[in-house]
């Protein structure tokens, strides 16, 4: 009895708050009723109208007049000027080796020792034939002297006096051989002295001090390349070599940057050096060569590079950027935004382009809105709504978010 008491007490309470919830519902269905476009309910393809002919975001850029160069582009190889593989030329003991790998080295200097002890042992000797036959000349000349006195005496025979003169210049010839054999053993021992024979960096070591080391040996001891200055051999395609003959023929020099393999970073500046004079058949390139200062050391032998030789200079040309260029049927245009946010397309002929800017030649003056974000859903005479590219767009009015 206790239990159907208390329910029968809260049951009221209960329906009180069924009651509560119910007003809610009706007072909010009610509030939407009233406020409620009727054009909206009665016609359902308004919404969709209204989202269609709404304006579009887009980015714009402004057209200048300026100057452009004009680059022609080309991949090419670093390539030494000297690139010496550094080799032994006697026979011995490699007792010291004077170099840091990857040092730079000047001409003359020294990279490495090789045991000179057999080849001033080899000098001594030349010496002592050299000093041996000297002395049996000087005796024969003195002879010859003594010959020829008594022969204008009448006191020797003439055929004992010609014998004579014969054997001094025998012992001439002896002394002479003596004298090239001492200039030779002091040329190899020079060599056992083992200098850099240009300017450069050189390289690992390939062999060890403790070795013995032959002036038949492949490898060598070390490489040096010439790097500052240093060159670059890229090539060109046949159809671009009239315009690059007439700029070599005058009297200015062409300038030449060198970028990394993928061409954002440049490494060096420099000149065009040199034109091949044959055309690669099988490629269809010329092969030119230009050179760098090298001054900061980014270029190393061997490595790829891409080429951008400066050719000319466009003057006082309108300028646009790339991004505004659009491709139809009938060739590039552009939309270019009025004064009252509508566009209109402008058929354009395009020149020379360098890097995110290309020369217009015709149909634009400076001073102009492109359109360069937001073109896709354009068409003449539709308004756009200019936006700040710097800062991120809103979504289009015309498209329906979710």
């Amino acid at each position: 009895m206790n239990q159907d008491q208390d329910y029968a007490a809260l049951k009221p309470t209960s329906r009180w708050r069924w009651a509560a919830v119910l007003t809610v519902i009706a007072a909010t269905g009610g509030y939407y009723f009233l406020h409620a476009d009727p054009h909206k309910q009665e016609n359902p393809d308004a919404r969709h109208s209204e989202i269609e002919n709404a304006p579009i975001s887009v980015a714009v850029a402004l057209t200048r007049q300026g100057d452009l160069p004009i680059y022609l582009n080309g991949l090419g190889s670093v390539t030494p000027l000297h690139t010496v593989m550094v080799r032994s030329r006697v026979d011995g003991e490699l007792i010291r080796v004077a170099f840091s790998e990857g040092q730079a080295v000047r001409q003359g200097e020294l990279l490495a020792e090789i045991d000179p002890r057999p080849y001033q042992v080899a000098v001594q000797q030349a010496e002592g034939q050299l000093l041996r036959d000297e002395a049996l000349l000087k005796n024969a000349e003195i002879d010859q002297a003594r010959y020829q006195t008594l022969l204008e005496q009448d006191s020797i025979a003439a055929q004992q006096t010609a014998t004579q003169a014969a054997l001094v210049k025998q012992y001439r010839g002896t002394v002479e051989i003596d004298r090239a054999q001492l200039d030779n053993a002091k040329l190899q021992l020079s060599y056992a002295r083992i200098t850099a024979p240009v300017v450069g960096r050189i390289g690992l070591r390939l062999v060890d001090q403790g070795n013995m080391v032959r002036a038949s040996d492949v490898n060598g001891l070390a490489v040096i390349t010439q790097i500052q200055p240093i060159t670059v051999v890229f090539t060109l395609p046949e159809d671009q070599v009239p315009a690059v003959m007439r700029r070599w023929r005058s009297a200015e020099a062409i300038g030449i940057d060198a970028y990394d393999r993928a061409g954002q970073l440049k490494l060096a500046s420099g000149k065009l050096l040199a034109v091949d004079n044959q055309i690669d058949a099988s490629t269809g390139t010329l092969k030119l060569k230009a050179q760098f200062e090298n001054e900061d050391r980014t270029l190393f032998a061997n490595q790829f590079v891409n080429i951008k030789m400066r050719l000319d200079t466009l003057r006082a040309v309108t300028l646009a950027p790339t991004a505004a260029i659009q491709q139809g049927s009938k060739g590039a245009f552009v939309y270019w935004v009025k004064d009252d946010n509508t566009v209109s397309v402008r058929p354009v002929k395009t020149g020379a382009t360098d890097g995110e800017t290309v020369a217009i030649l015709e149909g634009l003056t400076p001073n102009q809105k492109l359109v360069i974000d937001g073109a896709d859903k354009l068409r003449e005479g539709r308004e756009v709504k200019v936006i700040d590219k710097a800062k991120p767009a809103a979504p289009n009015a015309g498209t329906p978010s979710h």
